[in-house]
């Protein structure tokens, strides 16, 4: 199928922060067309279930469709990696009645063809329903299988791809391309960032170094209104303050030694796009107000200008400093700050995100510098893992993403053992290296219950060092021990 163009939907990926459902959706959508189908879904594999989740697909009536893999012809076909054609004309029993049931859609004939990576791996199904003139043939079945090639390859080219390797054990979760982490706080960081997407508001990211404030920002744009404009940063703490004005605002020829010629800055740079601020709180009190006119009016002067000039731009901005303070030091000004904050997203530190976060990053960084640096088949020992676990990361996903890129460079061996790990200190490990940090399950029951063996699990995990588990958990050792002994609160 060398000749097929490329799916359009395609090119709203790569290097992007973007929502992959709403991208998966529009292939689905597009794949549909081209098929002349009246419904496409794409299955995605959840290897932790051994289920097919319809994460994406033309699907109103429910949210998300789960099949067992070998179940029905979806599941059939992920798990022979044949494409299949049923119709109920021919009695087919493979459609399952239980899902048109669900939909309350009637299914009367059907096409599924395996989504594969380049390597090979199943990764999901491509489900046309009901073809809009006649039944699904073998020259669908060609066409069909051409797109899901390129769906494969697209997916491969996202963060989505280590979370559906067949070692995986994390049930499958996904929502911005580039951001790794499905925990409660992340869940309310994405919300947040969604809504902000849609505005045309001023955003101020905060967060501790290292914690993603960069892909945070660049999600806002890719996913606004303005995506198809440029996103300009410029780093405010990296510039001598004599230049930041400059760089920001450009001058007319004649400003100053040297400008034998007019140039503009970064902001004439982003117009018609976003203008990120990195470290914000970091920009020298005389050029703070004239950043506040711009703010406030979307007009600036060039350094040696008189001539207002207009832009049309949106601002997310960035900081770790605690500008409440700085304000309080008179060393950043409190108008400026309140029309920074129209929203204020807060990233949590790594730790506080929990170990299912840290070990969902972890297979990521693993995956993705495993296959850039030659080495894909590397993995991570249960004693390595454990040491990332007891790290306290004050680097956050940042010192992360270093620490196992230098393991996977430097290891000696295709298993990277604790030594390997370029983690200062040596920590004691726990007593039972068998135990997963990863995963926690516990019966049904109250809550108080399953908080104590919890609590009991991360302290078996840690030698029975209370002062090792507290840390871990982000409590007291004092808040540990009256929660063991039975006490509320």
């Amino acid at each position: 199928m060398s000749s097929m163009t490329p799916l359009d939907a395609a090119s709203l990926v790569l290097d992007r922060a973007v929502d992959l459902d709403e991208v998966l959706l529009r292939l689905m959508d597009e794949v549909r067309l081209r098929m002349r189908a009246d419904r496409c879904t794409l299955f995605l594999v959840d290897q932790a279930q051994q289920e097919l989740v319809s994460k994406v697909g033309i699907l109103p009536e429910v949210a998300e469709i789960r099949v067992r893999m070998g179940e029905g012809i979806a599941g059939d076909a992920a798990r022979t990696g044949r494409s299949l054609i049923a119709s109920r004309r021919d009695g087919e029993d493979r459609i399952l009645r239980r899902v048109d049931a669900l939909t309350g859609y009637e299914t009367r004939n059907t096409l599924v063809v395996p989504v594969r990576t380049h390597a090979g791996h199943i990764v999901g199904v491509m489900q046309l329903l009901n073809k809009q003139a006649g039944e699904f043939d073998e020259a669908d079945v060609a066409l069909a299988e051409g797109l899901a090639g390129q769906i494969g390859g697209l997916i491969e080219s996202t963060s989505l791809i280590s979370s559906l390797m067949p070692d995986q054990r994390r049930p499958l979760a996904f929502r911005f391309n580039q951001i790794i982490g499905e925990s409660p706080a992340m869940r309310r960081v994405y919300e947040r960032t969604t809504r902000a997407a849609a505005a045309e508001v001023t955003v101020l990211v905060r967060g501790g170094s290292g914690s993603g404030k960069e892909l945070i920002a660049r999600a806002i744009h890719d996913n606004s209104p303005r995506r198809d404009g440029p996103f300009v940063k410029v780093d405010c703490a990296a510039l001598p303050e004599s230049l930041i004005e400059n760089e920001l605002f450009g001058h007319e020829r004649g400003a100053f030694t040297g400008a034998d010629a007019a140039a503009d800055g970064k902001v004439a740079a982003a117009e018609g796009g976003t203008l990120f601020l990195d470290e914000i709180g970091e920009l020298p009190l005389a050029v703070q107000g004239k950043l506040l006119r711009l703010l406030q009016e979307r007009v600036y002067l060039r350094v040696g200008g008189a001539k207002p000039r207009q832009v049309n731009l949106r601002f997310v901005c960035a900081t770790h400093r605690d500008l409440e303070q700085a304000i309080a030091a008179r060393s950043f000004r409190e108008d400026l700050y309140y029309r920074l904050r129209v929203v204020e997203i807060t990233l949590p530190s790594l730790r506080e995100r929990g170990a299912e976060d840290l070990d969902r990053l972890i297979d990521h960084f693993l995956y993705t510098f495993g296959r850039r640096h030659g080495r894909p088949s590397i993995r991570l020992s249960a004693e390595a893992r454990q040491r990332l676990h007891l790290h306290a990361w004050p680097g956050n996903v940042r010192e992360l993403e270093n620490c196992v890129e230098s393991a996977v460079v430097l290891s000696p061996t295709e298993l990277i053992r604790p030594d390997a790990l370029p983690l200062p200190g040596a920590v004691e490990p726990p007593p039972s290296p068998g135990l997963d940090p990863s995963i926690f399950t516990a019966a049904i029951g109250p809550l108080n219950d399953v908080e104590r063996a919890y609590l009991q699990f991360v302290l078996r995990y840690c030698g029975n060092n209370r002062s090792r588990a507290a840390k871990l958990m982000g409590i007291s050792r004092n808040t540990l021990t009256r929660k063991l002994d039975g006490e509320s609160g």
